[in-house]
């Protein structure tokens, strides 16, 4: 149990959750799924559990994803998720509310901000701090954001993609496009459809971008079997996918994201240009582990692209450690207490 005095970054991710405890690390990842009786208003299961039921539910039951694009979608859903994951880190009997700090998109709204404060205190939270994504990865990926250099983060998650220039412990051009990881899956979902009129789950469309997905030409094509219901005849039916086919399916939200990096590299000062071009790019989040990423970016923009080391955790891991600088980091956060808003 960490109840006492307890100090918790959340990562409150479109696809997972992670929950880092200072002193402990990382202590937990689950997707952001739960699994409800409509019955009975019941949570049956949460994160890998609720997962496993997506699209295999009968009628009383019901697995929602109650965060989309980022921004959640289903408030009560998130609170109770929340609370949930809060209970299983820190313990059910805690003496002190644990002061936590959640990361959030850097498009998001106020009122998205108050959402995510709202749900976090009413889930047993004690002051709650919000840092933006970019910020929160690029602390994560070992990047000293204090000093008045130059650095670019590309954070990919399951919702947004963010990207950010940043400099002296602050954003100085930002961009946040609602095409990340879940828009893959859907693209992919889409070129089945209408190239092999065959229909597949979000779950098997994962497979295939984990599996064979590409971003970028390979010079060894893959193949994976997928399984789904065929649209002429309705019956199950197994078809071999290649990541050339893959390719094409992705082009279109992969196209997307390199334009906006583009978009925010013309819109950076000079100097700060010139320190990105000699550093390079650091890509971070689940999305940007998509094969070929980082050579699409550096082929559209001339500027080498590095994926961060365990970039699925890099957000958690810069959540929590800026805990230790809230003090630094104040100044660009939002702090909800008793309905209070402070930047």
């Amino acid at each position: 149990m960490f109840g006492f005095g307890a100090e918790i970054g959340i990562d409150l991710g479109t696809a997972s959750v992670l929950v880092y405890i200072k002193g402990k690390g990382i202590v937990l990842q689950e997707p952001s799924v739960v699994a409800i009786d409509k019955n009975t208003d019941q949570i049956l299961a949460v994160g890998s559990e609720a997962r496993k039921m997506l699209g295999r539910t009968p009628g009383n039951i019901v697995a929602i994803r109650p965060l989309r694009d980022g921004v959640i979608s289903d408030y009560e859903v998130t609170e109770r998720m929340l609370r949930y994951f809060i209970q299983k880190t820190c313990g059910r009997k805690r003496f002190f509310k644990p002061k936590i700090i959640v990361c959030v998109p850097s498009g998001v709204t106020e009122v998205e901000k108050r959402a995510v404060i709202d749900a976090t205190t009413e889930a047993g939270g004690g002051k709650t701090y919000l840092i933006e994504e970019p910020i929160a990865a690029a602390i994560g990926a070992g990047l000293d954001i204090t000093k008045p250099d130059g650095n670019m983060v590309v954070d990919i998650g399951g919702g947004t993609a963010d990207i950010a220039v940043i400099s002296l412990g602050g954003i100085v051009v930002s961009e946040s496009i609602k095409v990340a990881g879940d828009k893959f899956d859907d693209s992919i979902i889409k070129y089945m459809r209408k190239a092999h009129n065959i229909l597949i789950g979000e779950r098997t469309a994962e497979d295939l971008k984990i599996n064979v997905g590409c971003a970028y030409p390979k010079l060894k094509t893959a193949k994976m079997d997928c399984r789904g219901r065929d649209l002429i005849t309705g019956l199950p039916k197994t078809i071999t996918v290649t990541s050339d086919e893959m390719l094409e399916a992705l082009s279109e939200p992969v196209n997307a994201i390199a334009d906006a990096v583009h978009a925010v590299l013309e819109k950076t000062p000079p100097e700060l240009a010139s320190d990105i071009s000699t550093r390079g790019i650091v890509m971070t989040g689940g999305g940007s582990l998509l094969n070929g990423l980082n050579k699409l970016i550096e082929k559209r923009t001339g500027i080498p692209t590095y994926i961060a080391e365990d970039a699925i955790s890099c957000v958690a891991r810069g959540t929590g450690l800026s805990l230790n600088h809230l003090d630094v980091l104040e100044k660009s956060m939002m702090t909800g207490r008793k309905g209070r808003r402070r930047y």
